[in-house]
Parts: structure tokens; sequence; C-alpha cells
């Protein structure tokens, strides 16, 4: 048995936690399943995977060889893609992955637009409010808000986000505009806890030399799962919430909600398409990067 048909085989069997199942998803016997295992094993010489009667997990050396062997699998698709002049035109199913609220805003709208213009793509999307891995979680692309740690992956960078506080203009007039972060003491706060992990606050005075930072501990009235509920609570005049102002740059611009302590931002953040293809990138893959790249830098929301 030949190299990459053992790695096939060992992907599915690990992904699917289990010989039948990894069976099935080949349309392999049984059998033949365990058998290619056994001799992936004593090739490698090492023991890639733990089973009992119930369950079938990788072991540490499995879980490595997992992700080098995915990304191997990947690279010989890709290469047979573009020699077999498949890659002129996208076409297959493409995995896509970005935070809840920026997803709904800003990539269902390519997602759209990508389906209508290539017929013969399947998406599937899954927005979540924390780090995705990629290669393990078996995205083809997805969008990071913030600092990118060093990593395998490769990253295009489309724009800018803000971290803002804001309020209703009438929550304003009534209580007054903080100047300085130490004023949100005197202050209803509503907290999201998708942005905020912590109730020290960080801020940066821009004004001071080398942008001095400074740590406010606030006490929110009301903390709450989401960013829309903490939109919708600042939009009914209860409060100051922190978010992206990517959130709420359209109540911004109808003059619902207001900035406040804009001289206090910390520095903005990048936002950045992030992809684990290589050179030889599927016409899928670079289609959608293309198309989501152009939009999300002509928006004015992040830039």
């Amino acid at each position: 048995m030949n190299n990459l048909h053992l790695m096939n085989v060992f992907v599915a069997v690990a992904e699917e936690q289990g010989f039948a199942a990894g069976a099935r998803r080949l349309k392999m016997s049984a059998p033949a399943t365990t058998r290619a295992i056994a001799t992936l094993e004593k090739n490698l010489g090492v023991k890639l995977l733990n089973r009992t009667t119930r369950h079938v997990r990788a072991t540490e050396a499995g879980l490595r060889y997992l992700n080098d062997a995915k990304k191997i699998i990947n690279d010989v698709q890709v290469a047979n893609d573009a020699a077999a002049g498949i890659n002129a035109t996208p076409q297959g199913s493409l995995s896509i992955t970005a935070p809840v609220m920026f997803g709904r805003l800003f990539v269902m709208p390519s997602i759209v637009e990508y389906l209508n213009n290539f017929p013969n793509t399947e998406v599937d999307a899954v927005f979540l409010d924390r780090v995705v891995n990629l290669l393990e979680e078996g995205f083809d692309l997805g969008v990071r808000i913030g600092e990118l740690p060093d990593s395998s992956m490769r990253a295009l960078r489309v724009g800018t986000v803000r971290l803002i506080l804001c309020a209703s203009p009438e929550y304003l007039a009534k209580y007054g505009i903080p100047q300085h972060p130490d004023d949100l003491s005197h202050h209803s706060i509503i907290s999201s806890r998708a942005i905020n992990a912590s109730v020290d606050w960080q801020f940066e005075h821009k004004f001071e030399k080398n942008n001095k930072v400074c740590h406010v501990r606030v006490k929110p009235r009301l903390t709450v799962t989401s960013n829309d509920a903490a939109i919708t609570a600042c939009q009914n005049d209860f409060g100051i919430t922190r978010l992206l102002s990517y959130q709420v740059a359209p109540l911004l611009a109808q003059g619902k909600l207001q900035i406040v302590l804009e001289n206090f931002e910390p520095k903005a953040k990048p936002v950045h398409i992030v992809h684990r293809e290589s050179h030889l990138s599927s016409a899928k893959v670079r289609a959608f990067i293309d198309l989501l790249a152009q939009r999300l830098r002509s928006d004015d929301a992040l830039n």
C-alpha cells in the first residue's frame, strides 16, 4: 500500500474516532481499514492510535502525524488539481469561519456573492467568538481580529478596527460625558463577555509620551454574553459599553450612539484573512479570498 493511501486511512479513522466510521467514510471494508493502520504503524515504528472497546483516540505522536498528514494530503490534492487544469474554475466545498457578528455583517454578503458567481461550489460557514484552529478543525480559511501569533498560516491584512466606548446621546445628556477613564466609576457600565474577558479595562492616553497605559477596574451593572445584547441595552439609554468599532458603525453614523473617551482608546486591532493554502492555492479558496479582501478593504467601517 502506498504512503498516501495509508495517510488517508489514518486521517479518516483519527477524525471519525473509530475504525468502522473511518471505513464508511472511505467506502472501504473494516478489515482493510484495520490492516492499513497496522501497516502504517509498523512502517513508522510508532503507535498512532489508542484503541479501547468504546473509543479510538490518537496518541500524542498520532496527533502530530495527523496534522502533518492532513497538510500533505491537501498539498497533493492542490498540486493534482493544478496539473489537471481543475484549478481554473472554482468548484467544490469551502469551509469558512469568522467571529459571529463580523461573519453576519461582512462575510455573509461575500459568501452569497461567491455562491452566485460560482454555481459548482458549496460553502460551510461557522461563526464563533473564539479563536479557531483552521488545521485541526478542518477550515479552509477564516477571519481573525487582533495581532496574529506566529504560525504556519498565511495571512492577508484587510483592515483595522478600534476598541471603543460608546453610549446613546440621551444617556450622555442625562449623566454627562466622561473625560477620563476614572470617570467610568460614576457611570452605568454594560459589559459584553464576547469582548471583555476581564473587568480590568486598559486605556492609552494618546497625548502622553509613549502612549501611557492605564488600567481601570470597572463594575458593570449589566453583563451579557453577546455583543448584540450590549448594543441593545446601550441603544435603550442604559449606559456605556465597550465594543469593536465595526459592530456599531451604522449606529454611530446615524447618530444613535456616540463614542466617548476617544483619546484613551488602545491601539487599533488588525483584521486578517488567514488560510492554510500554499502558493498553488485552489481556485475555490483563491477566488473567495480575492472577493472577500476587496469587499473588506473598501468598507469604511474597517479602514
